[in-house]
């Protein structure tokens, strides 16, 4: 059984509804809870994540620094929120982590977090309890391989480059966490904030959607996909959906509806729905391949169909293949990889991952994991883009091919609070950022690329 229990649910008081009932309508009220809701799925599912996929023990993640860092400066409905609502960490006999549970109702069970080693943690439906019965976990999160070590120690121009990225430099109020910049495979300069280093992970956010789309790229080498087929989207064949091939996926022209901007999913992210649930059954509002919208539900999709390569093929054996040793891919309760946004990564894997590009898709002891033509194929912008942007967009990445200053060969995976993984093929260069930027602040990485390109001299 569980050592630590979850005693302190039972010192919430009724006042944890702060608005008065009296002054909101019958929807203002079930808005205000169901956003309780989240954000205690949000606290729960972070602090679980950050600590978990660090070390099960708790030694490389203090809850400090995760209300520090992931747990600052998120959205403004969510934000208050989570600073309020109490938490509880539940860790079994072996002294790893089991789950984390918040509480923000009164006549409601906590939000669960699970950890599931080595798949990192799962947010259970709204109304679960706790589980009764620890995970056993006999080794770290880690994926098997050589340990990453210590990076390589930069100074001069580089090392101070660097540091520029963590500096206010580069976006009013943006709070960067790690700078690396790397050619031809070796580290050029690299910086940390306190507490961070190369081998510790943060969330994604949609750096994930160019993970997946290099997931489905390793598939189609093996044979096992067809970026023209079918997703096998819709009810059956007389299903106008099942038009909608894995490209269309890809590069954001589902043409289905979503019902918020395309980058809000929260009942899956936050709320313990599924895959299944939230990202299959939207309807057609444009005829697929003919209109671009960001949306999550898209790259969803496109992981499930593949879905039945992962016994063979699972992503964490790709990520060991690319020495990406810290690297968590994460799923909803029922196994589907969230693949949109859910992975836990460090700045050392990033760069290992925009290295297979510069490669074309071959690793260092010369076998092809990705297509021959793959890095053009996802850096092309040959569906329809999106208005009113500086960049465009390919098959899971952004393309940076119309922006001044900068090659128009470079691609970019990038994701919320500024996580970005900045690809110039023509340079041999990957830069990757991580931060945790709060709402409304940005980091300027396209001044940042043509500073690192120009600090190049050539």
């Amino acid at each position: 059984m569980i050592r630590q229990t979850l005693a302190a649910a039972a010192l919430l008081a009724t006042s944890t509804l702060a608005t008065p009932v009296f002054a909101q309508s019958e929807q203002d009220q079930l808005d205000t809870r169901y956003d309780r809701a989240l954000a205690a799925g949000y606290k729960a599912l972070m602090l679980c994540s950050a600590i978990g996929n660090s070390d099960p023990t708790g030694g490389r993640r203090a809850v400090a620094s995760v209300e520090k860092w992931e747990l600052t400066g998120i959205d403004s409905a969510l934000d208050p929120l989570v600073r309020e609502l109490r938490h509880t960490i539940a860790t079994g006999a072996d002294g790893f982590l089991d789950f984390v549970a918040v509480e923000w109702a009164p006549d409601m069970p906590p939000r669960i977090a699970a950890f599931r080693n080595p798949g990192g943690c799962a947010i259970l439906p709204i109304g679960s309890a706790a589980p009764e019965e620890e995970t056993s976990t006999d080794t770290m999160i880690d994926q098997p391989g050589p340990p990453a070590g210590q990076l390589p120690q930069t100074s001069g121009r580089w090392a101070e480059l660097a540091q520029r990225g963590l500096a206010a430099d580069y976006g009013e109020g943006a709070r960067t966490t790690a700078v690396l910049i790397q050619r031809d495979g070796r580290v050029l300069g690299e910086a940390f904030a306190p507490g961070f280093d190369g081998d510790l992970p943060q969330r994604t956010w949609s750096v994930a959607k160019s993970l997946a789309a290099t997931i489905v790229g390793a598939a189609v080498h093996r044979g096992e996909a067809d970026v023209a087929a079918s997703a096998g989207l819709g009810a059956d064949e007389s299903d106008p959906r099942r038009a909608i091939s894995l490209d269309h996926l890809l590069r954001m022209a589902s043409g289905r509806y979503s019902d918020t901007p395309g980058n809000r999913t929260d009942p899956l992210y936050w709320g313990g729905t599924t895959v299944a649930e939230r990202a299959a059954n939207w309807p057609l509002i444009a005829a697929p391949g003919s209109s671009y919208r960001y949306a999550n539900n898209d790259p969803l999709m496109a992981v499930k169909a593949i879905k039945p390569t992962f016994a063979a093929h699972p992503p964490a054996a790709l990520f060991d293949k690319l020495g990406m040793y810290h690297t968590v891919a994460e799923t909803d309760w029922q196994g589907d990889y969230i693949l949109s946004s859910q992975v836990w990564t460090t700045a050392r894997d990033l760069a290992e991952f925009g290295q297979l590009y510069l490669d074309d898709g071959v690793l260092p002891d010369g076998e092809r994991i990705l297509p021959a033509g793959w890095v053009d194929y996802v850096s092309a912008p040959s569906g329809p883009q999106p208005e009113g942007r500086e960049m465009g967009y390919g098959a899971g990445f952004w393309l940076f091919n119309q922006t001044d200053g900068i090659p128009p060969d470079t691609f970019a995976a990038m994701g919320n609070r500024g996580q970005y993984v900045v690809i110039v093929p023509s340079r041999d260069v990957v830069i990757a950022r991580r931060g945790e930027d709060p709402a409304g602040s940005r980091f300027d990485i396209l001044a940042f690329t043509r500073d690192v390109l120009a600090a190049l001299g050539e």
